[in-house]
């Protein structure tokens, strides 16, 4: 498990959000279920991606309630539809895994207890996101799309 290190530029996003525990799945199907036909109505997109992005008040406090976003990135945020937001994401260093088929928490699990623990790095209190491109297929063990973690070096 090697994942690239870049620094991201700032992104401005526009999609819904929602609010959610770790155990509530169904919370997540629910949002991309209203926010999918709605899509075309954002303009200024930057490109085709889908992002489903993740903030945490705390990351190490699990039994904490997170926002869950489904979102595009788009070149301003002068014109948001109405029942969607705008969200900037803010420039940083992530670590971005490759994340093939559906099972999203095996990624995740490993990630933190097998790749993070060595690293060098601890997570960064920004937010989490996966971008989901041409290669993403959903439903589907052929799937792609792209885990972005925030990270930052460890200060002795």
């Amino acid at each position: 498990m090697s994942p690239q290190l870049i620094t991201i530029q700032r992104k401005k996003v526009i999609g819904m959000k929602s609010s959610m525990h770790h155990n509530e799945f169904g919370n997540i199907a629910a949002l991309w279920k209203r926010f999918m036909p709605r899509q075309k109505e954002i303009g200024n997109r930057s490109n085709n991606e889908l992002i489903a992005l993740q903030i945490y008040d705390d990351f190490n406090a699990m039994e904490n309630p997170f926002n869950i976003w489904a979102c595009v990135e788009v070149s301003n945020i002068n014109t948001v539809p109405d029942g969607m937001a705008p969200f900037t994401i803010l420039e940083g260093d992530y670590a971005v895994f490759l994340h093939k088929g559906m099972n999203a928490s095996k990624t995740y699990q490993q990630i933190m207890t097998e790749w993070l623990p060595t690293s060098g790095y601890e997570i960064d209190n920004r937010p989490h996101f996966q971008v989901m491109g041409a290669k993403y297929i959903n439903g589907s063990p052929n799937s792609e799309e792209d885990f972005y973690v925030p990270i930052r070096l460890i200060k002795n």
